[in-house]
């Protein structure tokens, strides 16, 4: 009888295999194969994510003053490169550096003080003002809420305090402790920045050695694009603070409304977590108005500050932020909530930065072949001789 050969062709599972499969495998569906081995691997994934955000809480004192300081760094790397392509002395770049940002600082504080202490006489009288004026309206109908009820609700109150004194004690112990992190944090900002701007490349060499050899390259490109876009953002962000801050100033200066500078210095602050910064920084300004300066003062606020939203959402993050950091809204606000979720206010502030850097690290790695060109230096970032992270 004639030898004849069986003409079944192999299935892919078995042409990858290079072997006949295994009858158990071929009687699960392929479908239910491919789907079994994605679940494991993210199962994987999800654990070391895990993993990771754990360790990022427990080391929460570090991590956040660290994140910090690499913000820090993408705004201040370009001025010292500019410094030092001008032949000043590396030391004495990255210091100006830090002279010129703590003089800024200092500038504004200094205005924020004195015109609080100029607006403190007058707001006390609006303030009486206000009082007086929101009994009245809670001693009419339909409120109905006389005198005699508010003064007992205030000697409840202190009552209250004072029965829980021990617990407000220990707050201010708690707060204490919170100024003692403050300063640590504030220690390692300083010098993390200070030593990543002076030798950024030789610690991102450092990092990029303890991969495989074979991965050295892509990590290389990686890191130039995620730190590209990374000092994009925070210049991009810079502007569009400023801006914002300016614009809801200038309003409050015409509008005569008290502490026209403190609400710039929120505006300018909350800028810088998009979308829940604008809402918070927003509601300040005119609460502020409303209290101090009327409900028609306080609508046109309003609609100063909504105006001063629409012109940074449809002008300049389109117009300045173009191709650089290329993060689709939607992603922009479920990172933003779920940063606030995991880590408050603090999770919000480094949301955007973060998903913008990973995603333009993960494309660009995803992007490079072997035969590719080594990767060069940005023009705008840091280089090996004018200090910061070489990407």
């Amino acid at each position: 009888m004639p030898n004849i050969r069986s003409m079944r062709r192999p299935k892919p599972i078995d042409r990858a295999r290079g072997v006949a499969g295994d009858p158990a495998d071929e009687a699960v569906p392929i479908g239910m194969r491919v789907a079994g081995a994605f679940s494991w691997r993210l199962l994987v994934v999800g654990a070391a994510l895990a993993v990771v955000i754990a360790l990022v809480v427990l080391l929460q004192d570090i991590v956040v003053p660290f994140l910090v300081a690499l913000l820090l760094c993408a705004l201040l790397a370009p001025m010292s490169a500019f410094l030092q392509r001008h032949r000043w002395p590396k030391w004495t770049a990255v210091l100006s550096c830090f002279v010129a940002i703590v003089l800024v600082i200092g500038a504004i504080a200094l205005v924020v003080t004195a015109q609080i202490r100029y607006d403190l006489p007058s707001l006390e009288q609006r303030l009486h003002h206000t009082v007086r004026s929101l009994q009245s309206l809670l001693d009419s109908q339909p409120f109905g809420i006389t005198a005699s009820e508010l003064n007992r609700w205030v000697s409840e109150g202190t009552a209250y305090l004072q029965s829980h004194a021990s617990s407000i004690l220990s707050g201010f112990q708690e707060a204490g402790s919170g100024a003692v992190h403050a300063l640590e944090g504030l220690f390692i900002i300083v010098f993390t920045t200070l030593f990543v701007l002076i030798d950024g490349q030789r610690i991102w060499a450092w990092v990029v050695r303890l991969f495989p050899r074979r991965a050295h390259r892509r990590l290389e490109v990686a890191g130039q694009a995620g730190w590209k876009t990374l000092t994009s953002f925070i210049r991009v962000q810079l502007v569009v603070a400023v801006t914002d801050a300016l614009g809801v100033v200038i309003g409050a200066l015409v509008l005569q409304i008290p502490l026209a500078i403190p609400i710039g210095v929120i505006v300018f602050l909350g800028a810088f977590v998009p979308v829940v910064g604008a809402i918070v920084a927003g509601t300040v300004a005119v609460l502020i108005a409303l209290v101090f300066n009327g409900w028609v003062p306080a609508l046109v606020m309003l609609g100063i500050v909504v105006l001063v939203q629409q012109l940074e959402s449809h002008v300049l993050h389109p117009f300045l932020t173009g191709s650089a950091v290329k993060v689709h809204p939607l992603g922009v606000v479920l990172g933003v909530t779920a940063g606030t979720t995991i880590a408050g206010v603090v999770g919000a502030f480094f949301a955007v930065p973060f998903i913008a850097t990973v995603n333009s690290m993960v494309t660009a790695a995803a992007a490079w072949r072997p035969e590719d060109p080594a990767p060069s230096v940005p023009a705008a970032g840091p280089t090996a001789d004018h200090g910061g992270v070489q990407s």
